[in-house]
């Protein structure tokens, strides 16, 4: 089909950017390290209080941190996004027979597999300062940050071709990036948050998130929480593609 090898042919073309400077992709590990390293053996002492989850403070942690980093690291392409619409280089290529899907497949597809490369790096970190994952869990937790991070990747694209300005553009996201994140129980669970806070995380996506993926590091695949995180990022990711091919159409320097 047109758009598979139109798709294949830009992801090759984002990959091979990356891959000029794989220094980046080390970088981008620095920030979770810290994380991992300075901040999870704090979580120890909560560990013993009521509410906190079962498996520990590391194997508790990492799931949210992989959620961190596909917070953060799916965003990154949307700031060369933005040099190449203002430089001419995606009205070019809408005056092109390239499939539209293509667009933007090429450039989210991207971050995702950066970001799934990361992830698999930080786990084996973690595994190594004592943090217990499920492997089967493991597997299907990163099947569902892959659909995290293509959504976020496919929203960050949106805005960037909406706004059209770098400064603009990353303002949001903090704004924005700031109160999910802390609603969402990435560095603290929220079963240790007051009633209000856990009331208000109800309504972030991402809570369901970091509650399905720590579920699948403890094997518990069957558990409601997986079912209700996997139909929602489905229903998400779809919703985000179709904005940003709408986005992609739209696009004017």
């Amino acid at each position: 089909m047109r758009v598979l090898r139109d798709t294949w042919l830009l992801l090759g073309r984002s990959l091979r950017g990356t891959l000029r400077s794989p220094t980046w992709l080390l970088i981008g590990l620095f920030q979770p390290i810290c994380y991992l390293l300075l901040f999870a053996p704090l979580l120890q002492p909560l560990s013993q209080v009521p509410g906190f989850p079962p498996g520990g403070a590391l194997t508790v942690f990492t799931p949210g941190l992989l959620v961190l980093m596909a917070m953060f690291g799916s965003i990154s392409t949307s700031y060369g996004l933005l040099i190449e619409l203002q430089t001419g280089v995606i009205e070019r290529f809408r005056v092109t027979p390239v499939n539209r899907w293509a667009l933007l497949l090429g450039l989210v597809l991207r971050d995702m597999l950066v970001v799934l490369a990361q992830m698999v790096l930080m786990s084996l970190a973690a595994l190594l300062l004592g943090a217990h994952i499920d492997l089967a869990g493991f597997g299907l937790a990163l099947a569902l940050l892959a659909m995290l991070a293509l959504c976020l990747s496919s929203c960050a694209c949106s805005l960037a071709l909406a706004l059209k300005d770098a400064n603009t553009f990353a303002a949001l996201l903090q704004t924005l990036i700031t109160p999910v994140m802390f609603l969402s129980g990435i560095l603290l669970p929220l079963t240790l948050a007051p009633p209000i806070l856990r009331a208000i995380g109800l309504f972030n996506p991402f809570a369901y998130v970091v509650d399905a993926a720590r579920h699948l590091f403890l094997g518990k695949l069957t558990d409601l929480s997986v079912a209700r995180g996997f139909a929602l990022m489905a229903l998400l990711v779809i919703l985000a593609l179709l904005w940003g091919v709408r986005s992609f159409k739209n696009a004017t320097a």
